[in-house]
């Protein structure tokens, strides 16, 4: 689960999250919009409309397997009604629903899916839902600018390294009188090493498996994967150098590639807990 973040609207803090990539917005800070100390008690209103329920509910469906539909057919025929009353945390248990979320702690409250959100937002004030969404979208586009960013700069490193690992190959490897065919086959080979140390197939291969796919198989890595392939570059050149031969280095290569992978992949792993 990412770290919470922020975002200020209409000068109401509101915290939200993202888990398995999708969006959750606390609630209890949309409410306070309308009232600062009685946030659960404007949640508890807007939870006793047939609409709410029926919104909610539909959601669920198609987004949860596990979502009861039984209890939530109970819960939509008394919706409404004078005596109804429908707590977040009831409706959680209840149903086993899994768009609205009851959360403790320093940023504890009740948060929903940015769907659900938006909706109660709607229900509260249309200008509040405007501003809301607004900031919401600058988030996302910064985050989204930030991302690229990064992909970008990895990018980069690799293709520059790429730069250094050919000129290895064409001082140390090949050999006096070879034809342009023969020179790009093996370029392309020596490609291929870093490929299969790290993706475990060439690029022929990947090409075959992903047809309807643009680019090539480095184009799809990971920022993970193109931050072992630099460093796989760098390592390539100086094997070459040293005249190890290509199974020697093949080898070599897959053992690093599989070392760096999970150290990185460890590290984002503890990164995403704190």
């Amino acid at each position: 689960m990412a770290k919470n973040k922020k975002i200020n609207v209409q000068g109401i803090d509101i915290v939200l999250y993202e888990d398995n990539k999708e969006d959750f917005i606390s609630l209890t800070d949309i409410a306070r919009h309308r009232d600062e100390e009685r946030s659960d008690y404007i949640l508890q209103n807007w939870m006793r409309n047939r609409s709410t329920i029926e919104f909610i509910g539909l959601w669920e469906k198609f987004n949860n397997p596990n979502f009861n539909s039984i209890e939530f057919d109970g819960i939509k025929n008394i919706a409404g009604s004078n005596s109804f009353s429908l707590t977040p945390k009831r409706w959680i248990e209840t149903t086993n629903a899994i768009g609205i979320i009851s959360k403790t702690g320093r940023y504890g409250g009740t948060f929903a899916h940015k769907d659900i959100a938006f909706e109660f937002a709607t229900w509260l004030s249309a200008e509040f839902k405007f501003y809301l969404i607004k900031e919401f979208q600058r988030l996302k586009e910064e985050e989204n600018s930030s991302k690229k960013l990064e992909w970008n700069l990895q990018r980069t490193i690799s293709k520059i390294n790429y730069r250094i690992h050919t000129d290895a190959i064409k001082e140390n490897l090949i050999p006096i009188s070879l034809t342009v065919n023969q020179k790009n086959f093996i370029y392309a080979d020596e490609a291929d090493i870093l490929n299969v140390a790290l993706f475990g197939k060439t690029a022929k291969e990947w090409r075959t498996e992903n047809p309807n796919e643009k680019g090539n198989i480095r184009d799809t890595a990971t920022i993970e994967q193109l931050v072992v392939l630099s460093n796989l570059e760098s390592i390539n050149a100086m094997l070459i150098q040293q005249e190890i031969t290509q199974q020697e280095r093949l080898i070599k290569l897959n053992e690093i590639a599989i070392s760096q992978m999970k150290s990185l992949i460890n590290t984002n792993a503890l990164g995403k807990l704190k």
